[in-house]
């Protein structure tokens, strides 16, 4: 019993290590709001935590999460450094390849629309670092859908 006693303390010390992920949660959250605020912005949150700005719907077609879409963006960090844009064209992509935020944001406008996505971690990279972006980051993307599919 003695025995089991000690491997089942060292197990349970081991398991408790091993989980470094952090929630980010309510910090995103917290980023989010201080921006929108800062910014003087009138923003939707969505079910999932998906800050979105409609500036204009468009008048086009309308994607859904499985559409191909030609999206013109910028990303940027609450900061207002830049981590990625497209060029003038836009990117093509399909909806189910790109982040959460993405697949579900994408879908609030139809084409020749513009507005801002704010995505809160989870809907991001989550806690891992992706390149240049550090993990538990909120993403802003400014974005125009060129098209949809």
């Amino acid at each position: 019993m003695k025995y089991f006693l000690t491997l089942f303390t060292l197990l349970t010390i081991i398991s408790c290590s091993d989980d470094n992920s952090i929630d980010y949660t309510k910090t995103n959250e917290k980023d989010i709001l201080k921006y929108i605020d800062d910014h003087n912005l009138d923003a939707q949150k969505s079910s999932t935590g998906l800050y979105y700005i409609i500036e204009e719907l468009g008048g086009g077609t309308q994607p859904n999460v499985n559409s191909t879409v030609t999206v013109k963006y910028r990303g940027y960090f609450t900061n207002g450094e830049v981590f990625d844009q497209s060029d003038s064209n836009g990117i093509t992509f399909n909806l189910q390849q790109v982040i959460a935020g993405w697949t579900e944001g994408i879908t609030y406008f139809k084409e020749g629309g513009k507005g801002m996505l704010l995505v809160p971690s989870r809907l991001g990279y989550g806690d891992n670092d992706r390149g240049s972006i550090p993990g538990g980051s909120v993403l802003i993307f400014d974005i125009e859908l060129l098209d949809a599919q």
